[in-house]
Order: structure tokens, then C-alpha cells, then sequence
């Protein structure tokens, strides 16, 4: 075996075990939520495209920092499925079906949702700090973000990936995502490459708070194994 392939396999050799048998055995059926949130998307961008259904499509999933934080928080769950205008439809569907489909084999379909709404709305509130602290801030935004409709799955992709990393300890392909996010700021600085950032520390925190309770319950389970003490 090659230094690339053993590479590879240990890389990616626990995700490639974990999706294999699933998709092998039922296919699309293993994936249950991944397509339907494909769906779900391509419904979402034929409706949107429509003059009846622009104003519709806005309503129930677009997010704005400039939008009352309840109305924000109804809209974010909704808005992980619209696709954004100025990019391709394929692209977003591509993005649910991969890296969903991979995070709900791996995690079960409601830990994947969850997550992603987690790195979805850690972009939406990120978006209002970073308003408030204004653009002379390095971790600011102009106030003209906060008109900018803030819709798509790419959040919750980078976060999945991140975290599916994590859990399968594919560090340098979590590595690579987390570079990739960082080179868009640095070479495109705008409202959503900053926002990905902010999905990516939110499951970083997530990760790291995981980290530490299974060293934890290590800790108890060897503290619990040892033999008891001998009495005399």
C-alpha cells in the first residue's frame, strides 16, 4: 500500500465504512432527509423565481440583520432551503445532497438538522454583532449588510463538514474547509464569507465541548475500574 493510500485511509476510512453498507443496502432511501431538503430547495427556487412567489419565498425564509429578531429567528430554520439568487440552483442542491446526506448517515437525520441550524443562526446573529461593532472593526460589517437578504445552506455545509471532521477524524479535511473559509474573507470580505466563520466557531465550541465530556466520562470509567482496596 502506497503512503497516499494509507494516507487516504486513515483519512477518510471511517467515513468511507460509515456510508458504504447504508447506500450500498437502500441507496436513496438511506438518506431520507438529505432529499427531501433537496426538495424541499428546488421547490423553494422554482416558487422564488416567480412574480407571485418572490415576495412569499422572502417572507417565510429570507433573513436580514435588519429584520426584528423574531422574525429572524421564525424565518433561519426555513432559510437553510432557500437557495441564494446570485448563485447557481445546482450548486446548493449539490451542497444538501453531499454533505447532508454524508452528516445524516453519520449522525442520524435530527443531529444533522440541529446542527445546522446551529451554524445557521450562529451566522444570522453574527451578522447583527458585526453591524454593531462597524466596519472599522475587524470583525465588523458595513451598515448596508443589513438590507442584504441572507439565505442558502452554505453555513450549515461548512459547519457539517466541520463537525463530520471532528467525529470521524478527518482533521486535515476539516483543516482544509476551515483554510478555504478564511482565504475567501481574506481574498472577498463580505457578509456571507464572515458568516461562515462564525458557523465554523459555533461548532468548534460544539466540538470542543464534546472533546471534553468523553475525556470526562474516560476519566470516571478508569477511575470506577480499578480493583477496591484490600482491607486488613
Amino acid at each position: 500500500m502506497t503512503t497516499l493510500a494509507r494516507w487516504a485511509r486513515a483519512e477518510w476510512g471511517a467515513l468511507y465504512a460509515a456510508v458504504r453498507g447504508p447506500l450500498a443496502e437502500r441507496r436513496w432511501r438511506a438518506v431520507p432527509m438529505a432529499v427531501t431538503a433537496a426538495c424541499l430547495t428546488a421547490v423553494l427556487h422554482v416558487v422564488h423565481q416567480q412574480s407571485w412567489g418572490f415576495q412569499l419565498v422572502q417572507d417565510l425564509g429570507g433573513v436580514r440583520a435588519g429584520d426584528p429578531v423574531w422574525s429572524a429567528l421564525l424565518r433561519t430554520p426555513l432559510s437553510l432551503f432557500v437557495p441564494a439568487l446570485d448563485l447557481p440552483v445546482w450548486g446548493a442542491l449539490a451542497q444538501i445532497l453531499l454533505v447532508f446526506g454524508v452528516a445524516e448517515l453519520c449522525l442520524g437525520w435530527w443531529r444533522t438538522l440541529a446542527l445546522a441550524y446551529a451554524a445557521t443562526l450562529a451566522g444570522t446573529l453574527y451578522a447583527r454583532l458585526g453591524i454593531w461593532l462597524g466596519p472599522d472593526s475587524p470583525l465588523g460589517l458595513p451598515a448596508s449588510d443589513r438590507w442584504v437578504v441572507d439565505t442558502g445552506p452554505s453555513a450549515a455545509v461548512v459547519g457539517l463538514a466541520v463537525f463530520l471532521g471532528w467525529r470521524l477524524r478527518a482533521c486535515v479535511t476539516a483543516s482544509v474547509v476551515i483554510a478555504a473559509m478564511v482565504v475567501e474573507v481574506v481574498l472577498k470580505e463580505n457578509l456571507a464569507g464572515k458568516e461562515h466563520l462564525a458557523a465554523i466557531v459555533a461548532v468548534l465550541a460544539l466540538c470542543a465541548a464534546g472533546e471534553l465530556r468523553q475525556r470526562r466520562s474516560r476519566d470516571r470509567a478508569g477511575s470506577g475500574s480499578g480493583a477496591p482496596p484490600i482491607q486488613s
